[in-house]
């Protein structure tokens, strides 16, 4: 790992968390990720599950994390298995936890090596009644890949037909989406790496540039700030690439009177940033790029005002499309004719900004939180409207984190990432 060791003191709460919402008598598993193969003997890099990481601080392949708080023996209450380790493991593929290192990590003083996990599992669930399977219900998943949650599932339905069977997923919506002060400290190391990334590059844009060397300057600057690299793949978009909203090759040339917009952030410690900004290729805004810019950032800046406390999040994103409507309107790109014959199922304003405002972010970018509930302090959530207009080969989006706070509007984690026009401009100048 690149990052600085975090502080156990995170996970013993976030496991106190989990563990206090767990029903008498049951025992929750968690399992590392599996490396994915390419293929011959080529591996995609290694990432770690975000719950067995969220409860555990372990960052290693072929761990599993056990929760028992009503185990008979104190002990067994919270138990971490580990890859044992050997000299052949560590010349080829560096050092491994140590037991001590394990407990240092995680807080976690009972460590065991991963061939001991079958027969210390069993014994416990002969005193366990309920058994927490760790599925993946995100709102967002489509993961057709069997995991190594997936085959521990199948693997402990066969040999445990008999006990009860719940969810873990519920209570880490709960607990995932409220963040720790240590964690919301990550994130905003997240962004300020990301905030370095975007200043680098604004000496660097120019017409003639190619998007595959904007991300290239972005992934040496997040690196040597201690990131992995891209919190998630790297939106560089100029032109009309820009109306694709999940275009990634970023392999096109950029031209003088482009807009580029960049969707591009930084991981710090498997925390995510998520950062959109849209510049001026040749550094200078048209009065009718402008308009549309000025439009979403007064967007922007309304929708994040509305995300307090007992907001919800459904509820929301209708209003942020009447605030929406409206600047379409004065950009003349929709009339009331447009407005009164609308769909209500897919407005007006869906033709020029056809995706949400706002999500979860943490340790994944679309992290896990409660949407249909009220939302709470310390929530964080990103917020990003934009408008895509093809006739004029343009696409604008703009976004930042910002967390709730229990009065008042959100705290903003990109405050000091440029956004302002005239800030841009004159930074591009220089």
């Amino acid at each position: 790992m690149k990052y600085q060791q975090i502080s156990n003191q995170l996970f013993i709460k976030n496991r106190n968390k989990f563990m206090a919402k767990m029903k008498p008598s049951s025992i929750a598993v968690f399992n590392s990720n599996d490396i994915y193969p390419i293929s011959a003997d080529a591996t995609l890099d290694f990432e770690q599950h975000r719950d067995i990481f969220y409860l555990s601080g372990v960052d290693q392949e072929e761990s599993i994390l056990l929760l028992f708080p009503d185990a008979l023996d104190k002990k067994h209450r919270e138990i971490l298995f580990v890859r044992e380790t050997n000299d052949h493991i560590a010349i080829w593929e560096g050092p491994k936890l140590t037991k001590d290192k394990a407990t240092y990590v995680s807080g976690i003083d009972t460590i065991y090596w991963l061939t001991d996990f079958d027969k210390i599992f069993f014994d416990l669930m002969t005193e366990a009644d309920t058994i927490y399977f760790n599925t993946n219900e995100h709102y967002r998943q489509a993961v057709t890949t069997q995991t190594r949650e997936d085959r521990f599932i199948l693997d402990c339905k066969q040999k445990f037909p008999a006990h009860q069977v719940a969810k873990s997923f519920p209570i880490m919506e709960e607990i995932r989406g409220v963040k720790e002060p240590e964690e919301i400290a990550l994130m905003q190391h997240a962004c300020n790496i990301t905030e370095k990334g975007f200043r680098r590059l604004l000496d660097f844009v120019k017409p003639g540039v190619w998007e595959y060397e904007i991300e290239a300057e972005l992934l040496h600057e997040f690196v040597r700030n201690r990131s992995k690299g891209f919190a998630y793949t790297p939106i560089i978009a100029s032109g009309g690439n820009a109306i694709v909203l999940h275009y990634i090759e970023n392999n096109l040339q950029c031209k003088e009177g482009d807009m580029l917009l960049m969707d591009v952030a930084a991981e710090y410690a498997n925390y995510s940033s998520d950062l959109t900004r849209t510049i001026p290729v040749n550094g200078k805004f048209t009065e009718r790029q402008k308009a549309v810019y000025q439009a979403v950032l007064r967007v922007k800046n309304e929708a994040t005002k509305m995300l307090v406390p007992g907001t919800i999040w459904a509820e929301y994103h209708k209003e942020v499309g009447k605030i929406m409507t409206s600047e379409l309107l004065g950009l003349g790109l929709l009339d009331k004719a447009d407005v009164q014959n609308e769909d209500k199922d897919w407005p007006a304003y869906k033709k020029y900004f056809m995706h949400g405002t706002s999500h979860h972010i943490g340790l994944n970018t679309h992290d896990y939180g409660a949407l249909k509930t009220p939302m709470k302090a310390n929530m964080v959530f990103t917020v990003e409207p934009g408008i895509y207009i093809p006739k004029e080969n343009m696409g604008i989006r703009l976004e930042d984190d910002v967390v709730i706070q229990e009065k008042g509007e959100p705290f903003n984690l990109m405050a000091n990432i440029p956004i302002e026009i005239e800030e841009i401009e004159e930074l591009m100048q220089v």
